[in-house]
């Protein structure tokens, strides 16, 4: 190799390294959220956040059993109620399990888009919502039935249609294609 390739060569890893770290400043100067051990990125969408969540595994195994993935990346914008691990694990014993084999994927389709909202809606706007209410707000979920939003304190909540009331944990987790509230309990249409 020739000294002209050789700086060439030289000067295309120098170019490499200059961009690389770029992207790596940009992603720091994010605002991030984390979520599950795991900083969730803004210019990330839903799905590209949530597979690094180590609180969300059962919530990522069943968007991908229901086939939502592909949804859940898509433009949205969507506002994602998301029960961790722990919430799952409050249902009875056996239902995570039942409702991810493949002859349960309309139900479970059912109870994932229940926890979506068409729009994103922040927290703020939420309260807002509730203010305006009189202490409630109905919102209608993608899968068609409303989820109630109230408050207590300095505290968010949402009841199911089951009249199971789950709490906002973590608020304002934007996403490239909307924003993920975590919360404490699975929701049941």
């Amino acid at each position: 190799m020739n000294t002209r390739s050789k700086i060439t060569v030289l000067g295309m890893i120098v170019l490499s390294f200059a961009f690389s770290g770029k992207a790596t400043a940009q992603m720091m100067k994010e605002n991030t959220v984390m979520v599950g051990g795991a900083a969730m990125y803004p210019s990330k969408n839903i799905i590209e956040n949530a597979v690094n969540s180590k609180d969300h595994k059962t919530l990522v195994a069943a968007v991908k059993a229901a086939g939502l993935v592909e949804t859940l990346q898509g433009n949205g914008p969507f506002t994602v109620l998301a029960p961790t691990d722990a919430a799952f694990a409050k249902l009875p014993k056996g239902t995570v399990e039942s409702l991810v084999k493949p002859e349960n994927k309309a139900t479970l389709t059912k109870i994932l888009t229940y926890h979506v909202l068409p729009g994103k809606f922040n927290a703020k706007e939420i309260w807002a919502a509730v203010k305006t209410g009189k202490g409630k707000s109905m919102m209608k979920t993608v899968e068609g039935e409303e989820l109630t939003f109230w408050t207590k304190g300095k505290d968010l909540y949402v009841r199911d249609a089951k009249g199971n009331d789950a709490k906002i944990t973590i608020a304002d987790v934007n996403q490239s294609n909307g924003v993920i509230h975590v919360i404490d309990t699975v929701l049941m249409p």
